[in-house]
């Protein structure tokens, strides 16, 4: 994915000649922190809410005022990755977007990032979660994906983290089944060390029917 096919169409930049007023409401209407600032397509810089909610008069135009303007901003050819660091290290709210020209193109939302990583990590498909601790030679995302396949079941995201000062890689993956015992134990007997398992449904053990029982003793 592409910064120009995550850019938001329906958030208009401010200009020079807008007011504070206006600046603030449209981060509100937004429920943004920041906004950018083009006159014509000229990308000028990004305003934060943090210097305007400072400023006294709300009539006063942008453009008359010695804001210390922000100027991050990407390539319509970066990828999200990139995207990502930028809205992390800068802790922005939005990213604007310009052509090689330096014009103006649209800007990306930290909503619009949101949305477009639950789709990545298919979020909103049902299933169930993995996590792994493995050591980070033993990464192969091949043969995980076996394990899975094996139980007539697919992975539908996957994601690697490491930690400082340490060899370990943890990896979590999404699978499209909530009853993940089958799979866990396969895990297991390839010497995976499961870390935790979401949405799935536990082994029976008899726990189930020890509790229906006692409940029923209360009930009595």
């Amino acid at each position: 994915m592409l910064a120009s096919e995550l850019i938001s169409n329906s958030i208009p930049p401010l200009k020079t000649s807008d007011t504070v007023q206006k600046a603030l409401e449209r981060m509100t209407e937004f429920k943004l922190y920041h906004m950018p600032i083009v006159n014509e397509t000229q990308f000028l810089g990004l305003l934060a809410e943090e210097e305007l909610i400072e400023v006294k008069d709300g009539s006063q135009a942008i453009g008359s005022l010695a804001l210390s303007l922000l100027n991050p901003f990407v390539y319509e050819d970066a990828h999200i990755y990139d995207i990502i660091r930028l809205f992390h290290q800068l802790r922005l709210s939005v990213v604007p977007v310009l052509d090689y020209k330096k014009n103006y193109l649209g800007l990306i939302s930290i909503n619009n990032l949101l949305e477009y990583t639950s789709e990545i990590y298919a979020v909103k498909e049902q299933g169930g979660i993995i996590v792994l601790e493995i050591g980070n030679r033993n990464n192969s995302l091949a043969h995980m994906a076996q394990i899975v396949e094996a139980d007539n079941a697919q992975v539908l995201s996957s994601y690697v983290q490491s930690f400082p000062d340490s060899t370990k890689l943890e990896v979590t993956l999404k699978i499209n089944k909530t009853d993940l015992s089958g799979i866990v134990s396969s895990f297991e007997r390839y010497n995976y060390q499961v870390k935790a398992v979401f949405n799935t449904t536990t082994s029976d053990n008899g726990t189930e029917d020890r509790y229906n029982s006692f409940m029923n003793y209360l009930n009595v």
